[in-house]
């Protein structure tokens, strides 16, 4: 998880995914790659759950890269896909970024005796 310097824009990909996943993880890799070749894109970050919901959130400089993105015809064939045959369901959401921080707990320094 990084903190980027605002303004920027979100995409937060929540969904719940079907027994079919024949393929996914393949495609899945693939979007990876293909996003990074996106002017402004900044990074993602993803969480999964046990009982299979998962959150995937995109971090984009501006609209404009995140337009790039959804009109991409290979990530639209994926999107396509998907609803065919991954997903269950899923939501979407974009926002833009004003405020934004982060925290990393620095490591305790180690005791001389081990203690």
């Amino acid at each position: 998880m990084a903190a980027y310097d605002p303004p920027y824009y979100v995409a937060v990909f929540t969904a719940v995914r079907s027994e079919n996943q024949s393929g996914y993880r393949e495609t899945n890799a693939r979007m990876e790659e293909l996003v990074k070749d996106v002017p402004g894109f900044l990074g993602m970050d993803h969480a999964q759950t046990p009982g299979g919901l998962g959150i995937t959130v995109g971090y984009f400089r501006d609209a404009d890269a995140l337009a790039e993105w959804r009109c991409n015809a290979e990530h639209r064939a994926a999107q396509r896909r998907g609803r065919a045959e991954w997903y269950e369901r899923y939501t979407l959401h974009v926002a833009k970024v004003e405020r934004s921080h982060g925290f990393t707990r620095a490591e305790a320094p180690q005791s001389p005796t081990g203690g």
